[in-house]
C-alpha cells in the first residue's frame, strides 16, 4: 500500500560568500582564567627573599591578600592586593623582572649596611616602591666592574646558584708575568682553604711596562676567588675588573658609578637565555 507523507519545504541555501566565511572563521575558545601563583613564589619573585623565607613569613600572619590574613597555600593573581607589613604589592597580567647592570667602581660594597659607613652600591640604585634589588654575585671592596641586580629572586637564584655553573669573567692586571708553569697550576687547579679552584680559561692580554693583563674565566663564585688563587701562587693581583657575567656583558657606554636598565626586548631575551 502507498502512503502519503506531507511534503516540507525545502531549506533554504545559504549564499555562497556567508558559506565559505563560515568555513574559514575559526570558532575562537573562550578566554582563560586569569593566572595565579603561589603566594610564597610570588613574593620570591618580587624580591622579598626565598620561598622557604616567604614561607615562613606568611605562616606567622604578616601577610594578607586583599585585607585577609593569608595562609599557606594561598594563591594570588591579576587584581589582588597584597601587605606585607606596610608594604603594598599589587599583581598585575604579566610582570617581567627588573633587570639593572652597574658599573661599579673600586672603594664601594656590596651590601646595605656597612658598620665602617662606607659607600654602598645600593645608594646608586632607583628607588623600588614593592620590592627590593637583589644583588646577583658579588665583588669585593676593590674591585670593579660589572654587578647585576634584579627585583625577581627566580632569576637571581638562576644565576647565582652553582649548580648552573655561570661563567663569570674577568680582566686581571699583575705585576710582572705569568710563566707557563703558573699558567698551568692555575687552569688545572691550586689549593685553597675552601677547597680546590681553577680557571676554564687563562689567556694573556699583554701589557705596557712592569703591568701585565690576563683575561680569566671561572664558573665559581667563592669569596675573593681570583685575587686567592693568584696569591696561592704567590702572585699579587694590582687590578681586578669583572666584565662579564652569564650572558651578560658590561656595556662600554656604562661608566663607573653608573647604571643601565635592560628594556623589555634586552629582558625577554636574557630570559630565553637562561632557560
Amino acid at each position: 500500500m502507498k502512503v502519503n507523507r506531507p511534503i516540507r519545504p525545502a531549506k533554504k541555501k545559504a549564499p555562497a560568500a556567508q558559506r565559505d566565511a563560515a568555513k574559514t572563521t575559526p570558532v575562537t575558545p573562550p578566554a582563560p582564567p586569569s593566572a595565579t601563583f603561589k603566594l610564597q613564589k610570588l613574593l620570591a619573585h618580587r624580591g622579598l627573599g626565598s620561598r622557604r623565607e616567604m614561607e615562613t613569613l606568611i605562616a606567622s600572619g604578616e601577610v594578607s591578600i586583599n585585607g585577609k590574613t593569608a595562609v599557606l597555600g594561598d594563591r594570588a593573581g591579576p587584581g589582588d592586593v597584597i601587605r606585607v607589613g606596610r608594604r603594598v604589592i599589587r599583581v598585575h597580567e604579566e610582570e617581567l623582572p627588573k633587570v639593572l647592570l652597574y658599573h661599579k667602581p673600586e672603594g664601594e660594597i656590596v651590601s646595605r649596611h656597612d658598620p665602617e659607613g662606607r659607600p654602598s652600591v645600593f645608594d646608586k640604585l632607583p628607588h623600588l616602591r614593592s620590592s627590593k634589588w637583589i644583588a646577583i654575585g658579588r665583588l669585593d671592596f676593590n674591585t670593579s666592574g660589572l654587578l647585576i641586580f634584579t627585583n625577581d629572586g627566580t632569576l637571581a637564584n638562576r644565576l647565582m646558584h652553582p649548580r648552573f655553573e655561570m661563567e663569570r669573567e674577568y680582566a686581571v692586571r699583575i705585576l710582572g708575568e705569568l710563566s707557563e708553569e703558573q699558567m698551568k697550576q692555575l687552569t688545572t687547579g691550586v689549593q685553597l682553604e675552601d677547597g680546590q679552584a681553577a680557571f676554564t680559561y687563562l689567556a694573556d692580554q699583554g701589557g705596557e711596562g712592569a703591568n701585565h693583563w690576563y683575561r680569566i674565566i671561572l664558573k665559581e663564585g667563592k669569596n675573593r676567588e681570583v685575587r686567592r688563587m693568584f696569591e696561592a701562587i704567590g702572585i699579587t693581583v694590582s687590578r681586578l675588573m669583572r666584565v662579564r657575567f652569564g650572558p651578560l656583558n658590561l656595556p662600554p657606554r656604562i661608566k663607573r658609578g653608573q647604571w643601565l636598565e635592560l628594556d623589555e626586548k634586552e629582558t625577554r631575551r636574557l630570559l630565553r637565555l637562561i632557560e
